[in-house]
């Protein structure tokens, strides 16, 4: 339970006689004002509107002490400032105390003692939006600066008493709790407000509860009803402050930061200086011939090497993240943006690696039905053919698909609807892929299946004339005291080069 005091409270009437008044008036609790309590709670906020006005009206304690009734609330409203109330005290020598204590203010203030069902925590306050209020009482310091009892009424004439009864009364029109809330102003009451009392039924001992099922009759009746309106319903929605929201790490990520292509061709290490560097190629070679006759001329060679100039690329991305959530969470959330952090990259550099191979490879061999083992054949004896006469001598070991040309490819099947790439390494097979990775063999080359790739994409080549080179530098935190933050960044240098494109061959109109 969460107990607010409200500002002083002030005696403002009298009775003819000078003795002070039985009813209060006035504001409980402001709505959207911070309290600092000095409990485990903390500072907290109640929001507009969030203690409910219906409902057994609650009893009027002293120092929120439960043996201390000295009367009950009698009315509740809710208005745009607080929850306004006004409450009358019993007739009774504690009650008399209490009256004598505020017209000399050694008690100057008033308290609610509220359950709260609703409510969150924002920049360490808890608002609460959903309350039932449970009492209010007589203290002597507030907490409040805003809510105050602005006055103190003289009753008309004296309550009735309603006499004793060995069965509860039935419930009437105006008391009937199934019956329409009446309506009430927003607004300061300015005469006191009595709330008819209804005869309470004391739950019974296990005793007597028994001897009451045994005769039956009205008594029987009458505790039946009371064990029933003394066990309410309670469900989730009623307690979610107490139920904990428990977080199962570590943190769920499915994207996958593989990178077939990259790791089919090896990455080379980058220079450290300089924004370019030179990678050195043999583009005229020697000549040799036949001597005839003797002691003649040999034939004249030219060996020319060239530079290719390679350019370096930093990829990478940053997040500026708080300390807050580097320190409360759990699991931690630092450890889940670094290893996602480290998955984009992959697929960014694998991406560049694809584009620029797709790029470089500008030799082209037009292909047949992607349906048919025979056109596939042509195709590959075709091009295999293009390289070796090309590309000095040099034979292809890869075959580079997209995601769709690799589903044609496992789908190909002999006259006898055998798969020609089975992936238990049958006999006679021409190879063996599965769906499962992203590599296997066909037609004597590696096949390398990359999701980056565009669809239709189909080269077959020699992964020598392709060349990556990186510097993976991994992450880079740097502090920012005026917001309390940390901005983190990962980063890596990452080119690529296609130094010889005479080694590939690209599927055109596949």
């Amino acid at each position: 339970m969460i107990r607010f005091n409200a500002q002083l409270v002030t005696l403002d009437a009298a009775a003819e006689d000078g003795t002070p008044t039985r009813t209060i008036t006035g504001l409980a609790v402001p709505w959207n004002v911070v309290a600092n309590l000095s409990n485990d709670v903390g500072p907290v906020k109640f929001l507009k509107g969030s203690i409910s006005v219906d409902g057994p009206m609650p009893k009027l304690l002293e120092y929120h002490d439960d043996t201390r009734v000295i009367g009950r609330v009698t009315e509740r409203v809710s208005t745009d400032d607080g929850l306004m109330f006004v409450a009358t005290l019993s007739k009774t020598r504690a009650a008399d105390d209490a009256l004598a204590l505020l017209a000399d203010q050694s008690i100057s203030a008033v308290s609610i003692g509220a359950v709260p069902l609703k409510f969150k925590r924002v920049n360490g306050v808890m608002e609460v939006s959903e309350a039932r209020m449970i009492e209010l009482s007589l203290v002597s310091f507030p907490a409040f600066a805003d809510a105050e009892i602005q006055s103190v009424y003289a009753s008309a004439e004296e309550p009735e008493e309603i006499p004793e009864e060995e069965t509860p009364p039935q419930p009437s029109e105006e008391d009937d709790p199934m019956s329409e809330p009446t309506t009430v102003e927003a607004a300061i009451a300015t005469q006191p407000i009595y709330a008819t009392l209804k005869k309470e039924v004391k739950i019974p001992t296990a005793g007597e509860y028994i001897q009451a099922a045994i005769a039956g009759g009205d008594k029987w009746k009458a505790f039946r009803e009371v064990l029933q309106a003394a066990a309410p319903d309670v469900s989730l929605a009623d307690g979610p402050g107490v139920l904990p929201e428990l977080i199962i790490g570590p943190v769920y990520n499915s994207f996958v930061g593989m990178r077939p292509v990259v790791d089919a061709v090896g990455v080379r290490s980058m220079p450290a200086s300089g924004s370019t560097f030179i990678r050195p190629k043999v583009t005229t070679h020697n000549s040799v011939g036949l001597q005839s006759p003797d002691n003649t001329t040999l034939t004249a060679s030219t060996f020319v090497i060239s530079q290719e100039t390679v350019t370096k690329g930093t990829y990478g991305g940053y997040v500026n993240i708080s300390e807050q959530i580097i320190s409360w969470s759990d699991p931690s959330m630092l450890t889940a943006l670094l290893d996602d952090m480290a998955r984009i990259y992959m697929n960014e550099t694998d991406d560049v690696a694809c584009t620029d191979l797709v790029a470089g490879a500008t030799t082209t061999q037009a292909f047949g039905d992607p349906t048919l083992a025979a056109d596939w054949l042509a195709w590959i004896g075709a091009a295999s053919t293009t390289i070796l006469t090309s590309s000095n001598g040099n034979n292809p070991n890869t075959l580079f698909v997209s995601a769709d040309v690799f589903g044609d490819l496992i789908a190909l099947s002999d006259l006898n609807a055998r798969p020609l790439f089975p992936n238990l390494n049958a006999q006679n097979a021409f190879g063996a892929i599965a769906i499962t990775s992203d590599t296997g063999t066909a037609f004597g080359c590696r096949v390398v299946r990359d999701r980056n790739f565009a669809a239709n994409t189909l080269i077959l080549g020699d992964s020598s004339g392709y060349e990556l080179f990186e510097a993976q530098r991994g992450s880079v935190s740097v502090l920012a005291p005026s917001t309390l933050s940390t901005v983190l960044a990962f980063r890596g240098d990452f080119s690529t080069l296609v130094i010889d494109p005479d080694k590939f061959v690209k599927a055109s109109s596949y």
